[in-house]
């Protein structure tokens, strides 16, 4: 490939193994409210030290601590409350290992890129791939120390992988660290004592098939009642019979009620969530089962009727349909959302984004070719060193949340998902297919050839176009063509053989005698430019009568008198 990486096949992307809808917990009292303040934050407490000897465990932790630790819990809550807290602990452990292991491949990233950048002459430029060397000896200076802390860094880390130490914050390192610097975060002490607060609570369960409407800990009957096993130090509060606690609000389910209801009437296993947002003051309950796993479309049937190829960019969509042949059909559309404000303004964009892409695949009854995208190697300060606009672009594009999103949405609707590589889609599709593609009323952009060239990947065809028919005639007059011969074969530099036969369009190859000679005529001959050399009729008579008339009849030659 001549320098070129290697290009991974596409893939038919796997359907969605869950389902997680939200209600609003409207009408709550202030008895409502206080006990499950007092429920979440007792049993928030008791994660946190679930947490911490999970963590003091490391590597060495086996099923008999798990048991344990769940004996532990049991005895200030209840025996379902301890499963439900012991399970998040350890899915907790896991993801923080997962975290650390992608800040080991991201340090030693940055330190590859220094190390190469240090080892080039200072000034010198790179390519379009990788960076040069450093500007500056002071640049040079500052990377060279900076290349020592993240070795230091890298050191660190390995260490604390190798013993199994992870660092885990309950609530967020985000929020933790806002508490020192809550002008920047536009916050007081007590709207961060607050928020610090909710993010600590813990009230979710896990769901238990066979029990009575799918959960016995956090119950939702098939009409919206809320109700709460309370923990046995918080038993004296309960309103119903077996330690229970009854909300006074009711809960409506608007997102696959439908489902919802059936799964709880079937006594199938339900989770639950019930969280606090402080921005809204409002609660909410989570619900959220598992669904069996979607019969995937072979790959041959998912593009054999051809496809939608769809490029994400920082502000938009471009989706361009192809055909089974990998050709452009119709106009290419694009589908604008705004990434900027809050968490949930962007994701709301999205959806909306996401969703007018997948009616207008389904109105065509086709697929979706989309980038395999994941920006976690690229953005890195150390590969693009001072394009701070484009590390923001990149770090900005919520790659992993559109992934999700389109996953899910496009199972609810029946379409099929076709991942592909993302390398060079961009850059080839702007030069085979742009130019090809603009017309004096269609101006194709970037991102549109980009679509194009993701769709036939999709479809297992060459983004390159194929070689053009040469140009005035069979020479390089015009310049070299399209496609040339490899380095590898012999004679590519050289002249084109001279295929036999004539040069004129009156006769074939090999065919007739006069096209054979084209010498020059007599000298003192008339007309010497129609002339042909050994004609027979050059060695006839040219006197004709006079009064004979030129005939310019169909097939017949024109005949003119001359005197000698």
């Amino acid at each position: 490939m001549g320098g070129l990486r290697e290009v991974a096949a596409p893939f038919v992307v796997p359907g969605p193994s869950g389902v997680a809808i939200r209600g609003s917990l409207k009408g709550l009292t202030g008895q409502d409210e206080r006990v499950l303040r007092l429920v979440g934050g007792l049993l928030g407490s008791l994660a946190s030290r679930d947490l911490k000897v999970r963590c003091a465990a490391g590597l060495d932790h086996d099923s008999g601590q798990w048991a344990e630790r769940k004996r532990a819990v049991t005895g200030q809550s209840s025996s379902r409350w301890a499963g439900s807290i012991t399970k998040a602990t350890h899915d907790q452990w896991a993801l923080a290992r997962r975290g650390q292991s992608a800040y080991i491949h991201s340090l030693q990233a940055g330190i590859g890129m220094i190390a190469r950048r240090l080892s080039l002459p200072v000034g010198s430029k790179g390519s379009k791939g990788s960076p040069g060397g450093y500007r500056s000896r002071q640049e040079w200076f500052a990377k060279s120390r900076r290349l020592r802390l993240l070795e230091e860094r890298l050191e660190r880390e390995r260490a604390d992988r190798e013993a199994g130490r992870v660092r885990v914050v309950r609530g967020g390192r985000k929020l933790l660290r806002n508490r020192h610097n809550l002008q920047a975060a536009r916050l007081t002490g007590t709207g961060w004592r607050e928020r610090w607060e909710a993010g600590r609570w813990f009230l979710q369960a896990d769901g238990e098939s066979g029990k009575r409407w799918g959960n016995e800990t956090i119950r939702v009957s098939p009409d919206g009642e809320v109700s709460i096993r309370l923990p046995a130090p918080l038993a004296h509060l309960a309103n119903a019979p077996h330690g229970r606690y009854i909300l006074a609000c009711r809960v409506h389910f608007r997102h696959r009620g439908e489902q919802w209801a059936d799964r709880i009437a079937a006594n199938r296993a339900m989770a639950y969530r019930i969280h606090y947002d402080v921005e809204r003051g409002r609660w909410y309950v989570t619900a959220s089962w598992q669904i069996p796993p979607v019969k995937m479309v072979p790959l041959e049937a998912a593009r054999s009727g051809g496809l939608i190829g769809v490029d994400m960019n920082a502000d938009h969509l471009a989706a361009w349909r192809l055909d089974a042949h990998g050709n452009p059909v119709g106009e290419p559309r694009r589908f604008d959302y705004d990434l900027s404000g809050s968490a949930p303004h962007r994701d709301a964009q999205m959806r909306h984004a996401l969703i007018r892409l997948l009616h207008w695949t389904q109105r065509h009854h086709l697929s979706i070719a989309i980038e395999d995208l994941d920006f976690q190697a690229e953005t890195t300060r150390e590969k693009h060193g001072r394009r701070k606009r484009f590390r923001r672009l990149i770090s900005g594009m919520p790659v992993s949340r559109l992934r999700s999103r389109l996953t899910f949405m496009a199972a609810e609707l029946g379409i099929t998902l076709v991942a592909v590589d993302p390398a060079y889609t961009s850059r080839w599709g702007a030069q085979h297919w742009q130019r090809p593609l603009t017309t004096n009323t269609r101006t194709t952009t970037r991102h549109d050839a980009a679509a194009v060239a993701i769709g036939r990947r999709a479809l297992g065809y060459p983004i390159k176009r194929r070689t053009q028919p040469p140009p005035q005639h069979r020479s390089d007059a015009a310049g070299h063509r399209s496609v040339q011969a490899t380095s590898g074969i012999l004679g590519r530099e050289g002249t084109r053989p001279r295929i036999p036969g004539p040069r004129t369009r009156s006769a074939g190859a090999g065919c007739g005698a006069k096209a054979g000679n084209q010498g020059v005529p007599p000298s003192g001959s008339w007309g010497s430019a129609h002339n042909r050399s050994e004609h027979t009729a050059e060695h006839e008579s040219w006197q004709q009568d006079s009064c004979s008339v030129p005939r310019n009849g169909p097939g017949t030659a024109r005949s003119w008198v001359r005197h000698s």
